[in-house]
């Protein structure tokens, strides 16, 4: 899977203000990541606000999205949920015309034991018909896929091809990274995580900040597959606050700010979430002089 290395960015979806997708945005974001050099793209991640989406409006953004990508760049999908049942379901019906593998959430709410969270990827894996990419977030989920589960479930289940970590553990990022079997991906689930995970051995990152910069988050994941960490943490610092803005009133109610103020797609976020207050709009405005100087 080596079209999963390097930049992946996971989505947003644009909204027009009455709330209906905002299609001709989402073009304009496609072409904004494919001109910007992104490696690879994730439709209907959890920043792509897929929770807050019908079952026909996720069919659409998924056909969408492979129509503009039109083979020039790999694409992920994101499927998961607290409902095995349910995502079976979505895999089945599901046209993997354009995409290459399934990003797949771990179960929320539910807090399953750790075989039931096995029990649960072991069920999507074998009805998907594509490789899956577990996506472990305790931080949404409030359940840890620990590294233990995760290495049981690259070694026993071969349709399992990654992780995308974002535990914020480098115990965890350690483990897996020492106990995995070669060929499995370990990837950054987490922007500002992602030289340190890169210098352990992660291939890559899935990244929010990536919608606005994706050349910035290209180039470097692809100075650490180089080795080259000094020029990257380059690149990393200057992202650190902006990527910090983006999260500091959910996500992705802060990049669809930096969007906005780049002439992508507007700020309309579905509820729950709200768009970004006055005062973060006034602090992105003043950090986007620092990013682009």
């Amino acid at each position: 899977m080596k079209e999963l290395y390097g930049a992946g960015v996971a989505l947003v979806t644009p909204f027009h203000t009455d709330g209906t997708v905002d299609y001709d945005a989402l073009a304009q974001l496609i072409e904004h990541q494919i001109k910007g050099g992104a490696d690879y793209l994730v439709s209907l991640g959890t920043t792509g606000e897929t929770a807050t989406l019908t079952a026909d409006e996720r069919k659409t953004v998924w056909q969408f999205t492979a129509e503009k990508a039109d083979g020039r760049i790999p694409l992920v999908a994101g499927i998961g949920g607290n409902n095995t049942a349910e995502a079976l379901h979505q895999l089945e019906t599901f046209d993997t015309s354009g995409y290459s593998a399934i990003l797949s959430v771990s179960p929320y709410y539910n807090k399953p034991t750790q075989e039931g969270i096995y029990q649960h990827y072991k069920a999507i894996a074998t009805a998907s018909p594509l490789p899956i990419i577990l996506y472990n977030v305790p931080g949404r989920t409030s359940s840890n896929v620990s590294a233990e589960t995760t290495v049981r479930l690259a070694r026993e289940v071969p349709n399992i091809v990654g992780t995308k970590e974002a535990s914020g553990s480098i115990d965890q990022f350690s483990r897996i990274m020492r106990d995995k079997p070669e060929d499995f991906l370990l990837i950054s689930g987490d922007d500002p995580a992602t030289l340190p995970m890169m210098a352990l051995g992660a291939v890559g990152v899935i990244s929010v900040v990536g919608n606005a910069f994706p050349a910035a988050v290209a180039t470097l994941t692809r100075l650490c597959l180089e080795g080259n960490y000094q020029d990257a943490r380059t690149i990393h610092s200057k992202l650190l606050r902006i990527t910090e803005l983006c999260f500091a009133e959910g996500n992705p109610t802060g990049v669809k700010a930096i969007l906005a103020r780049m002439g992508i797609c507007g700020t309309r976020v579905r509820l729950p979430l709200v768009e970004a207050s006055e005062q973060l709009v006034a602090s992105i405005d003043r950090e986007l002089e620092q990013v682009e100087n």
